[in-house]
């Protein structure tokens, strides 16, 4: 608990100190920190009761699994990763270790992942729109019954009192919260929703025109490389635009967010058809340049920027927005199922 506790005052610290930071643990968590402050007196009570976490300790529990290893005997064991670090260690008491490697084992060989059916939990924090389309559309190259609009409307319905639908295995509220509160995050992340396609010379195409052919498919901006890594890991940092005072600045803007029209069950397909424009933006100014073929056939290419500065600028202005927008979308959500 001291652990737990001393991350949460990290947390604190590092938003207001202004390094870059990773949205894959303390941007999840940013999410959380933000819909803590925005739910209902029933839904906090209810979030409580179920989780025994704050949403924003909660929200990086589905990359902690990550750290689960199947064994050449078919038995799965979490071990601690330094690549997760701190946000995990609140989850490494037996009991939650011993939920951790469940969800795994349950969620491991039940669809495909990068074309093997083994990982299949890691194939829940994303889908690969085109962004020559501007919504999301279950029929789209790119989409399947696995992948985060799915994943979200799956741990819906278990906290609506319903069961996970095939192939997902959601065991209880619990585990659905610990996963809601990560993927409403990820849906928010243009690259993890609106891709490009390239063919073999940089050129953008469209997998849903003519014949697709998977090699032309980037992994969510994976196979992009620019200066600091991969394009989709650029886009996965916190802005520095949070520091001194970002969380508060975060959560004001929050509040101006509308609610989702509709039943809460349609309103995953909204966020994302929402957040494939906002990866149009995330690829405008962005050409493609010296492929290099890998494993597999697949290639990498090169991120070229029509004018950098103008690019990491409208970059962090979008970061802000769509932290901000996770953040409410995940307290909305919470308040309507838990009014």
């Amino acid at each position: 608990m001291k652990l737990r506790s001393l991350w949460c005052a990290l947390i604190a610290l590092m938003l207001g100190a202004g390094p870059v930071l990773a949205w894959d643990a303390e941007g999840h968590e940013v999410v959380g920190a933000v819909a803590d402050q925005l739910l209902g007196t029933n839904a906090n009570q209810q979030v409580a009761k179920i989780l025994g976490f704050k949403l924003a300790e909660a929200a990086t529990w589905a990359d902690c699994v990550r750290s689960v290893h199947r064994h050449k005997d078919g038995t799965f064991e979490y071990v601690h990763d330094q690549h997760f670090g701190v946000p995990c260690v609140g989850f490494e008491t037996a009991d939650e270790k011993d939920r951790m490697e469940d969800y795994v084992s349950r969620n491991w060989s039940n669809c495909l992942y990068e074309d093997k059916p083994t990982n299949c939990h890691k194939a829940f924090h994303f889908t690969d729109v085109a962004i020559q389309h501007d919504d999301y559309q279950r029929n789209f190259v790119g989409t399947n019954d696995h992948d985060v609009v799915s994943a979200i409307n799956a741990a819906i319905a278990v906290l609506k009192g319903g069961s996970a639908p095939a192939p997902f295995s959601i065991k209880d509220q619990k585990e659905a919260l610990f996963l809601l509160a990560h993927f409403v995050g990820d849906i928010h992340q243009p690259l993890h929703v609106g891709a490009v396609y390239l063919d073999a010379d940089g050129h953008r195409v469209n997998p849903d025109v003519g014949t697709f052919d998977p090699t032309t498919e980037t992994a969510g901006g994976n196979s992009i490389h620019e200066a600091h890594g991969s394009l989709h890991t650029d886009w996965d940092d916190v802005p520095s635009s949070l520091r001194h005072g970002g969380l508060a600045d975060l959560v004001a803007t929050a509040r101006t967010q509308p609610t989702t029209s509709g039943p809460v069950e349609g309103w995953s397909a909204k966020w994302a058809s929402d957040t494939i424009l906002k990866a149009h933006e995330a690829f405008t100014g962005v050409t493609f340049g010296r492929v290099t073929v890998i494993a597999g056939g697949k290639r990498k290419w090169e991120a070229l920027f029509a004018d950098e500065t103008d690019y990491d600028d409208r970059e962090a202005d979008l970061k802000h927005a769509q932290l901000a927008k996770g953040g409410a979308r995940l307290a909305q959500l919470l308040n309507t199922i838990f009014p």
